[in-house]
């Protein structure tokens, strides 16, 4: 068979010749055969394909692809394994019950019940993506103190959620610092129980949610806002557009990919709100949610199998309603140039 080897011309220049066995004895001895190119001073071999240059990426991706398994999705597989069990966390045996969890969480509406009290951070929610919107819009024009604006509306983000707690138990505790404002205010009449009434507590702990997450979807909404090429901004002011005009039809279509963003972390987020209820009332005087009493459920009364099958719900109930409002509101790509 003919092999193709480097070899110079009448010219002097190198190039590939094909030669068969027969007359490979006969020519002058060359570059031994295999993968050749040609370059400005002669023939080079080429290096063999090096399969560090496939291996790499992916030991690159061993170590977060294992942590990624070893703390969620094995949890996770071992969540779907609990719900079909009566386990109640201690016995090392534990009894295969089917489906029998899901079925009592169905026919006990006490259970379900509780999520009337995600509503309340739902409303929450749409009120905070509705105020970080205008205080990124409005920061994000020649404002003054503008930076001293956003490190204010950005600072309780980056507090702790246990210390936040902390801070407004004493200011909605009786005589605390609400009540004292109010009084300096006249208003002294509006004070009340905000933590002890059940028609009360719902608004005070989604309002301490409102704080403490406003700044997150401020930075989210700002950053999308600074994306827009300012050579849109100037030519709608030299249009004549006011600030009204370039929020509805600059701002607001090219920031719809990251509203649409905020509203499925806000509803999953009003869905599983644990920690500030928790810390600040743990549940008491009708301010339990879905997640605490899962958590009672599991470490209070035991019952591992059961509270398991109450996070798988909670789980499709937010895959669920994700799925709904992106295909109610699917993304769409905006184009503004």
């Amino acid at each position: 068979m003919a092999d193709a080897v480097p070899a110079r011309d009448l010219t002097g220049r190198w190039a590939y010749q094909m030669v068969t066995p027969t007359n490979t004895a006969s020519r002058v001895p060359g570059p031994p055969a295999g993968r050749w190119r040609l370059g400005p001073t002669g023939p080079r071999r080429q290096p063999p394909r090096r399969r560090k240059r496939v291996v790499t990426p992916y030991l690159f991706l061993l170590l977060p692809v294992a942590l990624l398994a070893t703390f969620t999705y094995i949890p996770v597989a071992n969540m779907f394994w609990y719900s079909a069990t009566s386990w109640n966390g201690l016995s090392p045996t534990k009894e295969f019950v089917g489906v029998g969890n899901y079925v009592e969480i169905l026919t006990r509406p006490e259970l379900f019940g509780v999520l009337r009290v995600s509503l309340y951070y739902i409303g929450a929610s749409v009120l905070q993506i509705a105020l970080a919107l205008y205080f990124a819009t409005v920061l994000s024009f020649n404002v003054r103190f503008r930076n001293l604006f956003k490190g204010i509306i950005f600072f309780p983000y980056l507090i702790n959620g246990v210390a936040i707690a902390m801070v407004f138990l004493y200011f909605f505790q009786p005589g605390g610092t609400l009540d004292s404002a109010l009084r300096l205010l006249g208003l002294g009449g509006l004070s009340q129980q905000w933590l002890g009434d059940p028609e009360v507590i719902n608004y005070s702990l989604a309002g301490t949610s409102v704080w403490r997450y406003l700044g997150l979807n401020f930075v989210l909404f700002l950053g999308a806002i600074q994306s827009i090429p300012a050579q849109l901004h100037e030519a709608a002011e030299i249009d004549g557009a006011n600030r009204w005009h370039q929020f509805r039809y600059l701002i607001l279509p090219g920031i719809r990919p990251i509203i649409g963003l905020s509203f499925i972390l806000a509803i999953s987020g009003s869905l599983a709100v644990f920690e500030i209820p928790w810390i600040m009332t743990g549940g008491a005087n009708g301010s339990e949610t879905f997640v605490i009493q899962t958590v009672n459920m599991a470490f209070r009364y035991h019952k591992v199998g059961l509270a398991s099958a109450m996070a798988v719900i909670l789980l499709l109930i937010v895959l669920l309603v994700t799925w709904v409002q992106r295909r109610v509101v699917p993304d769409e790509r905006v184009n503004l140039s």
